[in-house]
């Protein structure tokens, strides 16, 4: 069985992920209304496993694959979004692509967390990505430019 799970502006979701009518207000608000700001959390994500044929393993069966997209929200750079997806053997994980001359320039979220604002994109573009990949069960979405995560340099973010 194919099943999904979602945690959004403070809202968790069992089996189901909430519909893009449900959560577009948050992307296409001014950036003061904008999820975090009414709720304190910057974080969310998205989960679906047991694409690509593999819905008849067992939930602990490592070769189940899976997709998650999580979403870093930030007061005036926009949204960072990481997808990944495992395969059942390795992990294929992608970054938005913001304005990389920014890369090495590092911001925290709410709860200090660090980030680079290299990777963040406007709430409005994020919110293509975020609908489509609602609307495409987890797809590596086409609507933004993506950075493969190995291209990232391994030490983008320093350790705290």
């Amino acid at each position: 069985m194919i099943e999904k799970r979602a945690s959004f502006a403070s809202e968790s979701y069992e089996d189901t992920w909430p519909t893009p009518d449900d959560i577009q207000h948050f992307f296409l608000a001014s950036p003061a209304k904008c999820w975090f700001f009414d709720t304190g959390i910057d974080v969310a994500y998205f989960r679906i496993e047991g694409v690509d044929g593999t819905d008849h393993l067992p939930p602990d069966d490592k070769r189940r694959a899976l997709i998650y997209l999580w979403l870093v929200g930030h007061p005036t750079l926009g949204v960072q979004l990481y997808w990944r997806k495992w395969d059942g053997k390795r992990p294929h994980e992608y970054s938005s692509k913001g304005d990389l001359t920014r890369l090495r320039e590092i911001v925290q979220n709410l709860h200090a967390d660090s980030f680079s604002a290299g990777l963040f994109i406007p709430y409005d573009v994020a919110w293509k990505a975020v609908k489509e990949f609602l609307e495409n069960d987890g797809a590596l979405p086409t609507s933004i430019e993506w950075i493969d995560n190995e291209d990232l340099p391994l030490d983008l973010i320093p350790d705290d």
